[in-house]
């Protein structure tokens, strides 16, 4: 298909849903021009016909019927219960195009949350896949959900994420050789081929809509949810993408998408319109029978009108209509069939029969339950794949490593000129110890601040992935934590050896490594830190966050400074409490610890003696090695509270519940 252009390939998408030219007359809705004849060529109709021949043979997936009776969805907040969706009803199934229509607030994207499974707290009623209850552990296998704010990997080609996801989620069920085909074939298909080099964030609207859909497609998925998908889009841009999703359901696959008010054109390309309004379902059927069914309602649209248009209108303007529409179609439960759409020369979709589809779906789900495999790839591939991605990313993000070099470079030149020469001057020691202080501020505030602020912004891409099942949460966790560390490693040690010699310590091996260990893991243990505040806060409210977690631990650590011995047992209690005091401990202890009497300008210098000095802040009974333990101990506890927060910020649910708690202690204070 690649000499047939993308405009024509979806003018012939559309013509073979039909298997006729669009014309006013067998599609009353709309008037479209007649194609030339040279668009119909029996050679483009094969080659359109033909999409994705190769994704269908082998990564072969059956086809799926989604059934939904009496669903209700209820929100609880301070100021009671919230009902969004009221008993609602209905039906999709494999080889349809379907839209949910209706105003903003409907409960549009909640039902569309709850059929793919996103949603399921406070929800009541039965789904049925195939005639069979569903079961989620084999439905998410099964279906790909594009959400409305989704977000694509940055620095990475078309054909690099494509690759990434492939080896992800098709793991050894084909080789590398089919792989590569079916990423050529998908990208060929949705138009994306000639931009395969192209990095995503270079993308356009529709380009970057168009990936997302070619992403989920890798492992051929009968069932693809969107929300909003044309949210942002030019009206070209929004009528290839609409037509190219028709086309995919043509090859037996269930697409369901939310659509906020489309343009007569584009209504009259889906197959089926579920119109939701106040929790209610209003209509649900063919596109064509839509104005029929307001007719017997008493609501006529005019001939001119866009049905999208006259429904919305109709539904907002009257204060009934919800509540009478969805009386007359039953809430849903009555279903206009395809089956009465009697377009002269049409062809409707092709359904598969009831009794073959749960044959198919039965030996699929009985082959899923004898793999008892949760993912296509086991940890170690999926942490190897992602680890590289990364290291990827990494590499590619020059600004960010720039930034990074100089903020550490320009710091490291700064604290040493400040603190030149006083490492082994007797009559300086209490700038020494500040000298630590600074350092260990330094690495606190780095490695707290960059996930807090960038982090965030990572979720909302790993939520697409992590839902649709293309690795693990302990994989994607593991990669993120080993793919830092080299960078966090090669800086530091850049800014401690600036620092460590301008500020004129003793040039020991040992010391230095000492030094350096501490520092490394006061960063490592304060990134731990920054991403369990990036994981369950926004990068706004993480941004004031941190600082204000930060402070107190700061304060806490250097207490007791010139009065050590005397430190009372409940602040000794509260300062183990703080990381960051086995961190400067650990520093000092480096540059102190078994050490000779320090240079002397002077006749006298109290604290000639280092012992002295580390009897004064509070140290002189203290390990090393102590202290290294006490920094492990805490980065293990910051890695497994960021893990959790991560996990249950990636439900919607969690974080509804969260934000409550949150603003009603808030309220209540």
């Amino acid at each position: 298909m690649s000499d047939i252009p993308l405009v024509r390939r979806a003018i012939v998408g559309a013509a073979l849903a039909h298997n006729a030219i669009p014309t006013e007359e067998n599609n009353p809705l709309v008037v479209q021009p007649q194609p030339q004849e040279n668009q119909w060529t029996p050679a483009a109709l094969e080659r359109a016909g033909s999409t994705l021949k190769a994704l269908n043979r082998m990564a072969k997936r059956p086809p799926v019927h989604i059934l939904f009776e009496d669903i209700s969805y209820t929100v609880h907040s301070h100021k009671g219960d919230n009902t969004i969706l009221h008993n609602v009803s209905g039906e999709f199934r494999s080889g349809e195009l379907t839209c949910i229509l209706g105003p903003s607030g409907a409960g549009k994207s909640t039902l569309l949350n709850i059929l793919a499974g996103y949603a399921s707290n406070n929800v009541s009623g039965r789904v049925t896949v195939n005639g069979h209850a569903r079961d989620m552990h084999v439905f998410k296998k099964l279906s790909s959900y594009i959400m409305q704010d989704d977000m694509l990997q940055p620095r990475l080609t078309l054909v690099e994420s494509m690759r990434i996801a492939a080896d992800l989620k098709l793991g050894k069920e084909l080789d590398k050789a089919e792989k590569e085909l079916i990423i050529e074939e998908i990208l060929r298909t949705l138009g994306l081929w000639d931009h395969r080099d192209t990095r995503s964030e270079h993308l356009s609207g529709g380009q970057s809509k168009r990936l997302s859909v070619a992403l989920e497609l890798v492992n051929n998925p009968p069932i693809i949810f969107l929300d909003e998908p044309t949210t942002g889009l030019d009206v070209v841009s929004i009528r290839h993408l609409v037509v190219l999703l028709r086309l995919l359901s043509r090859q037996g696959r269930t697409i369901v998408c939310t659509v906020h008010q489309p343009s007569a054109s584009l209504f009259a390309l889906f197959d089926r319109v579920y119109v939701i309004a106040r929790g209610m379902c209003c209509y649900q059927g063919a596109a064509p029978l839509l104005v029929p069914f307001l007719s017997e309602a008493g609501h006529i649209c005019p001939t001119t009108h866009n049905p999208a248009d006259f429904v919305l209108e109709t539904l907002l303007s009257d204060m009934e209509a919800p509540a009478q529409l969805s009386v007359l179609c039953q809430n849903g439960k009555l279903c206009r069939k395809l089956d009465r759409i009697t377009t002269r020369g049409g062809r409707k979709p092709v359904l598969h029969s009831d009794d073959s589809i749960k044959r198919i779906f039965g030996e699929h789900v009985a082959k899923e339950q004898e793999t008892k495999m949760e993912f296509p790839t086991t940890f170690l591939t999926q942490f190897l794949i992602l680890t590289k991605r990364m290291f990827v990313q990494n590499k590619r993000n020059a600004t960010g490593l720039w930034i990074q070099l100089l903020h550490h470079v320009i710091s490291g030149a700064l604290i040493g000129s400040v603190f030149f020469s006083v490492g082994n001057d007797a009559d300086q020691p209490i700038a020494n110890f500040k000298f630590c202080l600074s350092c260990l501020v330094f690495f606190m505030y780095t490695y707290i601040m960059i996930p807090v602020l960038l982090f965030p912004t990572e979720v909302r891409m790993l939520r697409r992935e992590y839902f649709n099942r293309w690795y693990s949460l302990k994989a994607y966790y593991a990669a993120l934590t080993f793919a830092s560390l080299p960078i966090m490693v090669l800086f530091g040690l850049l800014f401690i050896g600036i620092t460590y010699l301008m500020s004129g310590q003793l040039l020991e091996w040992d010391r230095f490594v000492l030094f350096s260990v501490s520092g490394i893991l006061t960063a490592i243990c304060s990134e731990g830190l920054g991403l369990l505040i990036g994981a369950a806060f926004s990068a706004t409210n993480g941004s004031i966050i941190g600082p204000a977690v930060a402070a107190p631990l700061l304060a806490l650590c250097c207490y007791g400074m010139g009065f050590g011995p005397t430190i009372e047992a409940s602040m000794k209690a509260l300062m183990s409490g703080s990381y960051l005091r086995y961190g400067v401990t650990g520093l000092t202890l480096a540059l102190y610890q078994e050490r000779q009497l320090l240079d002397c300008p002077n006749i006298f210098c109290l604290y000639a003696d280092p012992n002295l000095l580390l009897r004064d802040l509070g140290m002189t009974h203290d390990s090393y090695h102590f202290q290294v333990v006490g920094l492990l101990a805490f980065t293990v506890l910051h890695r497994i509270l960021a893990y959790l927060a991560l996990r249950y910020r990636l439900t919607d649910e969690f974080s509804s519940k969260f934000m409550h708690c949150v603003s009603k202690l808030l309220k209540h204070r």
